[in-house]
C-alpha cells in the first residue's frame, strides 16, 4: 500500500471513530449551579472517559436550572437535532422538591425514554432520592419510580448519582442541595463506574 493512501485511510477511520455524543439532560445539578462549567460533573465525566481510552465520546452538558421531568421530551426534540448517540437522563429532583405527583413524573420520564428509543438514541437513567423529611412513603415511591422505569425499559441504570454526596455538607454548597466542586468529582466518578463498561 502506498504511504499516502495509508495515511488517508487512517485519517478517515480516526474521524469516524471520534464522532460520538453523550447528552446529559438534567437540571441545576447537571448545569453545575454554583461552580464553573468545567467543574460540573458532565465535563469531569468526559475527562474520565477520555483518560479511560474512550476519546471518541463528547459529553454535552444540557442542564437547565429549574427543569422538571415535564420538559424532557420537548428538550430532547430540540437537542436530538445534533444526532447524539446516547442521552443520560437526570431529571426529577425538582419534581420531588416541589412534591409533584410521582405518577406524573414517572409518566414524563417514560415518555422521554420512549421518544429516545424511537430516535435510536441510547438511554442511561440517573436515579435520584428525596431527603427523608419528605416522608417515608413519598421518598420510597420516588426511589422505586426510577427502579421501575429501568426495569421496564431495560436501560443502563445509575441507582443514585448523588451517592456519598447527597445530604453531606462536606460536598455541597451552603444551600445543602447543590454539590460543590468536590461533590461534582464524586458524581462524575459514580457515573463513570457504570458507563466505563457500558459505552
Amino acid at each position: 500500500m502506498r504511504p499516502f493512501l495509508f495515511w488517508i485511510i487512517l485519517l478517515f477511520s480516526s474521524l469516524s471513530f471520534a464522532q460520538k455524543k453523550l447528552i446529559v439532560l438534567g437540571d441545576s445539578l447537571t448545569e453545575g449551579y454554583g461552580v464553573a462549567k468545567e467543574a460540573a460533573y458532565p465535563a469531569l465525566l468526559e475527562k474520565k472517559l477520555h483518560e479511560a481510552g474512550k476519546k471518541e465520546w463528547t459529553v454535552i452538558n444540557s442542564g437547565v436550572s429549574g427543569s422538571t421531568t415535564a420538559s424532557a421530551v420537548t428538550r430532547m426534540k430540540w437537542l436530538f437535532k445534533s444526532k447524539p448517540d446516547a442521552v443520560l437522563l437526570v431529571l426529577g429532583a425538582n419534581d420531588g422538591l416541589r412534591g409533584l405527583k410521582i405518577e406524573d413524573s414517572q409518566k414524563h420520564l417514560a415518555a422521554a425514554i420512549e421518544y429516545a428509543n424511537s430516535q435510536k438514541v441510547r438511554v442511561i437513567l440517573g436515579g435520584l432520592y428525596m431527603p427523608p423529611n419528605y416522608g417515608a412513603d413519598y421518598t420510597g415511591q420516588f426511589k422505586k419510580m426510577y427502579e421501575a422505569l429501568a426495569k421496564k425499559y431495560k436501560v443502563t441504570f445509575i441507582p443514585f448519582i448523588l451517592e456519598k454526596v447527597g445530604g453531606n455538607p462536606k460536598y455541597n454548597l451552603a444551600d445543602g442541595i447543590h454539590p460543590n466542586e468536590e461533590g461534582h468529582k464524586i458524581i462524575a466518578e459514580n457515573i463513570f463506574q457504570i458507563l466505563k463498561g457500558a459505552l
